[in-house]
């Protein structure tokens, strides 16, 4: 029995890079682009949210008995504002070559931390402040899930987006 061979469907792309090289092209394979605005832009943005981060933790300081407040809030609030930002990125504004790479990726990567989250709650349990690091590790699990959501959400509002429809 034969069968109709149908390609699949085709995934999306990330709009900030380039179109995929289509393999039967008769130019042959391309040299990538190097592309060291994009990291020079990124590495702005990480050193920015990296030191608003520093002074987060230096407003907020915590012994290693207590709850990472500092980043427990850095983590929560980079989730509230990326879900917001993505919307603005990808639905409203018009798409700019150095707005995902430096707010994304660079300042709210910077910014957040993911690396002291796992290093403080290893910290609690070592020093046997399991109720605390179960605690702290679930928390910024939910709070960071709602957070995004309600950045989308809000995002979406503001911005007289209607929610899509399944």
């Amino acid at each position: 029995m034969a069968h109709d061979h149908q390609p699949a469907p085709e995934l999306p792309i990330d709009p900030d890079l380039p179109a995929p090289i289509d393999p039967r092209d008769a130019r042959g394979p391309r040299r990538p682009q190097r592309r060291w605005d994009i990291a020079l832009v990124i590495a702005v943005g990480g050193a920015i949210g990296g030191a608003l981060r520093y002074a987060l933790n230096e407003a907020i300081p915590h012994g290693a008995d207590g709850f990472p407040w500092a980043t427990f809030l850095e983590n929560v609030t980079g989730c509230l504002v990326l879900g917001a930002l993505m919307v603005y990125l990808l639905d409203v504004w018009s798409p700019h070559r150095y707005a995902r790479p430096f707010l994304a990726v660079g300042l709210l990567g910077g910014f957040t931390t993911f690396s002291a989250y796992t290093v403080e709650t290893a910290t609690l349990l070592r020093s046997g402040h399991a109720p605390t690091a179960f605690a702290y590790l679930g928390a910024t699990i939910v709070a960071g899930l709602v957070a995004t959501w309600a950045g989308i959400a809000v995002a979406r509002r503001a911005a007289g987006i209607r929610p899509r429809s399944t």
